[in-house]
């Protein structure tokens, strides 16, 4: 059997969200700050007249900041509400067989390990798939 993700990258991986789950991708769009919120929090984000909760992927998995490119967003479906995911560029949806799915790899962060689900092998690359409830839980 195989399974879609729509993919995308953060610093030198590349992650994917199952297509099921992903709303829309979107170019990056201003956010208004929220207060006393926590570091991953980018801000809120008007879709359409939804006001909806930007989570910068970086600051959550622990990696450096982003350098001086405009992030993409990814929207998902949590509990039937959008949450857009700000990360670095979009990729393609790629349909993997589950056959090639494996455990994550050993050699990521704690803070990867407990929000990425395992690992696709791919052409010279592994594609992470994301776990979007526990990446948002906070």
């Amino acid at each position: 059997m195989s399974t879609q993700y729509v993919t995308f990258t953060l610093g030198d991986n590349l992650y994917g969200i199952g297509v099921g789950q992903v709303q829309e991708v979107l170019p990056y769009r201003a956010t208004a700050s929220v207060p006393l919120a926590s570091e991953e929090v980018a801000g809120l984000v008007n879709l359409r007249g939804q006001v909806v909760l930007a989570l910068d992927l970086r600051t959550r998995l622990g990696l450096a900041p982003r350098e001086a490119s405009e992030p993409m967003m990814v929207v998902v479906k949590l509990g039937g509400e959008p949450v857009s995911l700000l990360v670095d560029a979009i990729g393609d949806v790629a349909e993997v067989d589950d056959a090639q799915f494996e455990a994550p790899p050993q050699t990521l962060t704690p803070e990867l390990r407990e929000v990425i689900r395992g690992a696709y092998k791919l052409d010279g690359r592994l594609l992470l798939a994301l776990d979007v409830d526990a990446v948002t839980a906070a």
